[in-house]
């Protein structure tokens, strides 16, 4: 997504499924490097921004998990999804996330990633049916949704932060945006 001074949101429409790496890191960042492009050639202002104009600044991210190695993004099918849940009971997981961003009055641009552990207790079955029935972890990376009130109980620890595993890591983003502006 992308916020300007008027606080206006595009979204990339890329078909993130052609894109593939086998380091969830690279991959992370090639997908928000290629959402950025799109969102700024929607744009088409790069070489419109006065002098004096405030910057517009493009921020695009990614997320995936990652489960014993293997990059999970989201479930193709409730089927999937619940395998994942299940998974990750009495586990753990990872999310990659990364954070670009483009000043397009400078021509800065740049990208970094940051991981997060998340280590869960043992999830009952019903549990695990209701966040499949509710639908909303079929949207997700991997199924992956530790905020959500059902499953908030069963996350054991979280080595990093959570904003990181909802998709924008705050500091990252925050020095991102010092080094733009």
């Amino acid at each position: 997504m992308e916020a300007n001074s008027s606080s206006s949101f595009k979204t990339a429409d890329i078909d993130e499924k052609c894109i593939r790496k086998e380091k969830p890191e690279e991959l992370v960042l090639v997908l928000a490097q290629a959402k950025a492009d799109a969102i700024i050639s929607k744009l088409q202002t790069i070489n419109n921004q006065e002098k004096d104009a405030e910057p517009t600044i493009v921020i695009a991210a990614d997320t995936v998990v990652v489960y014993e190695g293997v990059i999970r993004e989201k479930p193709s099918s409730k089927e999937e999804a619940r395998q994942f849940l299940k998974d990750y009971s009495g586990g753990h997981a990872a999310t990659v996330g990364s954070v670009h961003v483009t000043n397009l009055k400078t021509g800065f641009s740049k990208g970094e990633w940051d991981r997060v552990e998340i280590y869960f207790h043992e999830i009952p079955d019903e549990i695990i049916e209701k966040l499949i029935e509710e639908g909303t972890v079929l949207k997700v990376a991997g199924g992956l949704i530790i905020e959500h009130p059902l499953i908030l109980p069963f996350v054991k620890e979280v080595v990093g932060t959570t904003d990181s595993v909802m998709g924008l890591p705050k500091d990252l983003t925050r020095r991102l945006l010092k080094e733009a502006i």
